[in-house]
């Protein structure tokens, strides 16, 4: 699997990486592996009512960031303390694929020391809680997994920004987001993992044998995708 390098460390908008994640399945025949973190951004699924399922006062007032994905699932709140990842392959059984995908992060987890689980088709819990969650989007030839790795998350906007079904709630036996949720830093140990950065370095490296970088063509041609993804930035 190869990690996919942009050619500079340009702060970029989530609506990019989304778009990103289309050009490297339309122009990229091997597997890909990469991760992002963006500021305070609100991401809907497909099929998700906007109005009733984000807090768009709470996020035009503070700056956050709202975009639609292509993919189904839940809305997720993203700033710097998350990781997203991104999984591009060839495409395949929707269900095989997304086993292969939360198996190996699963594992990955688990390598350094934490107690990671998978639970229902998209999330993985440590000692309960959520720290993970993951959608699936298939394209005519190609799969693309992307999801969260909870790090150092800020909750209370998390909770400010977005409004889950109480039926969600109700069925994970939880009052709020705040109880389902917890962040890695929590449980990893600092002297191993002392920093996002180094969590982000550690995932590279356990799921990619060498890289691939775009350049500056691919880049503008990734900006000129944005539009599709973003409700107002």
């Amino acid at each position: 699997m190869k990690n996919i390098v942009l050619p500079d460390n340009e702060e970029r908008s989530l609506a990019f990486y989304l778009a990103m994640e289309e050009f490297v399945a339309r122009s990229i025949e091997d597997e890909a592996f990469f991760v992002w973190r963006v500021a305070p951004t609100v991401i809907i699924g497909r099929n998700q009512d906007l109005e009733a399922e984000v807090n768009l006062d709470y996020c035009r007032q503070h700056d956050v960031k709202v975009v639609r994905r292509k993919s189904g699932g839940g809305c997720v709140y993203s700033d710097m303390g998350n990781i997203m990842i991104s999984f591009v392959s060839r495409r395949g059984d929707v269900a095989e694929v997304f086993e292969k995908y939360l198996t190996s992060l699963t594992l990955c987890l688990r390598s350094l020391g934490l107690s990671a689980e998978k639970s229902g088709r998209n999330d993985i819990l440590v000692d309960g809680r959520k720290i993970s969650g993951n959608a699936f989007h298939q394209m005519p030839d190609r799969s693309v997994v992307h999801g969260t790795l909870l790090y150092d998350t800020d909750f209370e906007a998390l909770e400010k920004a977005i409004r889950p079904p109480v039926e969600k709630l109700v069925r994970h036996g939880v009052a709020s987001v705040r109880q389902r949720v917890e962040n890695l830093k929590t449980y990893l140990d600092p002297d191993r993992v002392g920093s996002i950065e180094i969590l982000e370095d550690y995932l590279t490296g356990y799921f990619c044998d060498g890289s691939i970088m775009l350049d500056e063509d691919d880049v503008d041609e990734i900006e000129e995708m944005i539009s599709e993804y973003e409700i107002f930035s």
